[in-house]
């Protein structure tokens, strides 16, 4: 059974930095697409960053630049740090993992299996 369990979120100020993290069992961590989705209240869900099975990031436009994914496979964790915050990237955000690996995974929610309870990142201006 494919557990993710996030942590890491808070409340921060505008240009301040989190990390997000998300413990993964169950799942071929190194041979699956791992990302980071975010949905903000009456918006959909929406896809900020996802990693392939070689490591090869895709980030969402707008966080471009500030967000980073990352992942350890020892530890078989997934990580976002975000950096230079800003109001608009409130959200709760999940962390999913797909059923299949590819070298450039989908931003797509629709092609992850396996989610997270979530974590709430807050930025005030």
């Amino acid at each position: 059974q494919v557990q993710l369990v996030e942590s890491g979120g808070g409340s921060v100020q505008a240009g301040g930095s989190l990390r997000l993290s998300c413990a993964v069992s169950g799942a071929a961590f190194g041979g699956t697409c791992l990302g980071w989705f975010r949905q903000a209240p009456g918006a959909e869900r929406e896809g900020v960053a996802v990693l392939g099975i070689h490591g090869l990031p895709r980030l969402r436009e707008s966080v471009e630049g500030r967000f980073t994914i990352s992942k350890d496979n020892a530890k078989t964790t997934l990580y976002l740090q975000m950096n230079s915050l800003k109001p608009e990237d409130s959200a709760m955000y999940y962390c999913a993992a797909a059923s299949r690996g590819l070298s450039w995974c989908p931003l797509r929610n629709d092609e992850y299996n396996f989610w997270g309870q979530g974590t709430q990142v807050t930025v005030s201006s």
